[in-house]
């Protein structure tokens, strides 16, 4: 694997600055304020497996066939997820969320960054459960167009269904883990209720603008990605897509302490880095 590029970093700067430039007036997609050693990275090792040796040759590659553009896409934005990932948030929300938004007479719900829908999913688990799926929907959204129909599709990867049964049960899962899927040589699908209340689509958190106002918006390990200044521009989004009193939900390495929007929460619990709109 290469790790480093050309000893002129100058010039390798100018490079993926032209090449990221270059991708959003082409094709839509906005790279230019992720974290430069990040997306540094993931570019060169597009650049090894394509057999080229520079980012401009990437760029010219990229600029004139989509399927190199898409190929570069898969490595900009890694899909890494599970059903009911961090069990412990999970339960946090079952307990100290979904009591409050029962009372509701409609739940709107927003995962962020849903890569290929297995947290979306757990969610519907979760909301069946605590009885209030049928009054909820579900908006689930990416950039990554491969990532969503894999979502739409429900398909659990056979080899991960032990742990995936050992996170439902962590989580505080009321039933058999099994009750929810249906397996078939060897293709684990999810039932179909669980995806009934459930609208996935494409959107850019970068690009984008708000589409509605929802109770709940998870967005978790995906601002990880993003400089200071893109974190504040999508915690913004987020804080106008939010309800008043709605709650957002980050990753474990993510906060909002350092944005400007700090104030206007309130923590419901740091641990697992869920905070309430205050206004």
């Amino acid at each position: 694997m290469i790790t480093h590029g050309p000893s002129d970093g100058g010039l390798e700067k100018i490079e993926i600055a032209l090449l990221l430039e270059g991708i959003y007036r082409r094709y839509g997609y906005d790279f230019r304020n992720y974290a430069f050693a990040s997306i540094r990275r993931r570019i060169w090792h597009r650049i090894q497996m394509e057999g080229l040796s520079t980012v401009s040759s990437l760029q010219e590659r990229v600029m004139h066939h989509t399927e190199a553009f898409h190929r570069l896409i898969g490595d900009l934005v890694i899909p890494v997820t599970e059903m009911f990932r961090d069990p412990d948030t999970f339960l946090a929300l079952r307990r100290d969320v979904i009591p409050l938004l029962r009372k509701l007479p409609y739940i709107r719900i927003w995962h962020a960054g849903c890569s290929t829908g297995e947290e979306v999913h757990s969610m519907s688990i979760l909301l069946h459960e605590e009885g209030v799926l049928d009054k909820t929907r579900i908006y689930a959204t990416d950039i990554n167009e491969s990532a969503l129909q894999k979502a739409k599709e429900g398909i659990i990867p056979l080899e991960k269904m032990k742990q995936y049964t050992k996170n439902y049960q962590a989580a505080g899962g009321m039933q058999s883990f099994s009750d929810y899927y249906d397996s078939d040589q060897g293709i684990v699908r999810l039932k179909p209720f669980l995806r009934r209340n459930i609208v996935i689509a494409r959107h850019n958190l970068v690009t984008d603008r708000s589409f509605n106002e929802f109770h709940v918006i998870m967005c978790r390990n995906v601002m990880i990605y993003f400089n200071s200044q893109l974190r504040s521009q999508v915690h913004k989004l987020l804080y106008d897509s939010l309800a008043r009193e709605g709650f957002l939900v980050v990753g474990g390495k993510e906060s909002i302490s350092f944005t400007p929007l700090a104030e206007r929460y309130e923590t419901r619990n740091d641990q697992h880095r869920i905070f309430r709109k205050l206004r």
